[in-house]
């Protein structure tokens, strides 16, 4: 059964050695997760005493999922991902990050051509940008042609992190 859709999404944080994570669910499941230092006011945990069953056992597989992400770990199962808010295009490109496995990186080009669309480079990485699920939804193992980072939307930092923590080694300087 789902959770009763409504128009204001619960925020839950997820608290980590890092800071602390938002999770951010709907009805139909995990719709965004912001970092620590992107936790602005609208990112805020939502006062809620005790969130209704579904979204408890959601956030106790995000929080599994964060930590093991942080540590470099293959992700445990995750909760439903509502990715809805996002255009048909863009879920594709979610859909493909999913798949590429965790200590392996694609090239904004790879990412489009597996679409079908090679000259969709720079709508990849928009899409990436617009990612609200980045550390789970694994944009950070996208990276610009020749191997250079390209962006990622909580920092250049937490990407080098993420990758140097799947083992990718990253060249000097970038």
């Amino acid at each position: 059964m789902k959770t009763k859709n409504t128009t204001s999404p619960t925020r839950l944080p997820v608290a980590t050695t890092a800071g602390d994570f938002i999770a951010e669910y709907t009805g139909q499941g995990l719709s965004g997760l912001s970092f620590p230092r992107q936790a602005g006011a609208k990112s805020k945990p939502t006062e809620i005493k005790t969130p209704p069953p579904e979204i408890r056992r959601w956030h106790a597989l995000t929080t599994q999922a964060v930590k093991a992400a942080l540590a470099g770990k293959v992700l445990p199962p995750l909760p439903p991902l509502d990715l809805a808010r996002g255009t048909e295009f863009q879920q594709s490109v979610w859909r493909a990050l999913q798949q590429i496995a965790a200590g392996r990186t694609q090239s904004y080009g790879e990412v489009a051509a597996s679409l079908g669309r090679p000259k969709a480079t720079r709508a990849v990485g928009t899409a990436c940008g617009a990612n609200p699920i980045p550390l789970l939804v694994p944009c950070h193992r996208v990276l610009a042609a020749g191997g250079g980072l390209g962006g990622f939307t909580a920092g250049l930092d937490w990407k080098r992190l993420l990758l140097e923590r799947e083992g990718i080694e990253l060249n000097k300087g970038r």
